[in-house]
């Protein structure tokens, strides 16, 4: 594809170049700049870890590490040339190496990435605002492995891979950088060439429909525990709502800070939070209808939580039993 740039209505053809005679280096230029635009490639996705190498041959190294929305870890391969020589097969080998990678490995990962590029942000906090699945659903966290491929140019046998490969179900994506020159700097088009857009959101749709009759098919395994709390029987969302606004309401803190600082070690950072600082994303992961809201003495308003699992829900029910609260579980019949 030509790229031309237009000026006093006429059309100037900008001249191609290459990586190399630009002295554009792999890793120290281009890696570096994709992975601080990371949109360039693959707009869903977080950086999580870069030369990633958690194995014992440390000359292999995933050139990028990120998660997408939908927790799925991504795989992201760089070549410079024009070919991609072989790069189809190493991200393969790098995606069998990180299939088994948990949700708590993945944090610690980006907490060293973090502290690597002097980024003072807790790293599963940060995880957790970016993806879009609830947080009872990490379970799955890295179920499937994306791939994304980056290169000035493919060889026809890679393409042909790719494409035989999507086909057996592997989300593995081909992306052209093509470097330009004008008028002495570098402009790089970058350009998905496997998926066409238009096959790949119909596959998006495919995939979506088939992660959602995954998870229905899993709704028995999930955990409806119950909950006998002031007479009224609760499920874990709706008691928690019940017993911390029951429990607030007794022990009184005068702020936010205090309140946090009362059951430091019971609760963790996203449990309860101040509604002015939910993002829109983030508000239906927490009860909050008016009557939900609890205003605190120092006018601050907090939200509780909706996202509760059996352990989450269990520490913390201890804690307020021992503050007098009286909960006891339903048992299934």
């Amino acid at each position: 594809m030509a790229l031309y740039n237009i000026s006093n209505k006429i059309l100037t053809p900008l001249e191609r170049t290459s990586f190399s005679i630009e002295g554009l280096q792999e890793r120290y230029d281009l890696q570096t700049a994709i992975k601080n635009n990371i949109t360039i490639l693959a707009p869903d996705c977080l950086v999580i870890a870069e030369e990633f190498s958690d194995w014992e041959d440390s000359r292999r190294r995933i050139d990028i590490l990120a998660i997408d929305k939908q927790a799925n870890l991504v795989v992201i391969e760089l070549k410079r040339d024009e070919f991609g020589a072989h790069m189809e097969l190493q991200a393969l080998r790098y995606a069998a190496m990180i299939s088994t990678m948990s949700f708590s490995k993945a944090c610690e990962y980006y907490q060293d990435y973090l502290s690597k590029n002097n980024v003072d942000i807790d790293a599963k906090e940060k995880i957790l605002d970016f993806v879009e699945i609830q947080d009872t659903e990490l379970v799955d966290f890295g179920k499937d492995i994306r791939v994304i491929l980056a290169s000035a140019g493919f060889s026809k046998e890679l393409t042909t891979t790719a494409i035989w490969l999507r086909d057996k179900g592997v989300d593995i994506s081909c992306v052209k950088i093509t470097p330009y020159s004008f008028k002495g700097e570098v402009l790089i088009n970058a350009e998905q060439i496997i998926p066409v857009p238009e096959l790949n959101e119909y596959q998006v749709r495919f995939r979506e429909k088939r992660i959602e009759q995954i998870a229905n098919s899993k709704k028995s395994e999930k955990d409806y525990s119950s909950y006998r709390y002031k007479g009224l029987v609760l499920n874990k969302r709706n008691l928690a709502l019940e017993i911390f606004t029951d429990w607030i309401e007794k022990n009184n803190p005068a702020n936010f800070d205090e309140l946090r600082e009362k059951l430091f070690g019971v609760i963790k950072n996203r449990t309860i939070a101040l509604a002015e600082c939910i993002s829109d994303e983030r508000k239906n992961r927490y009860h909050m209808n008016d009557d939900d809201l609890i205003e605190l003495e120092s006018g601050e308003i907090i939200v509780i939580s909706n996202q509760w699992g059996i352990g989450n829900i269990e520490r913390v029910l201890d804690f307020f039993r021992k503050d007098g609260f009286v909960v006891e579980k339903v048992e299934v019949e």
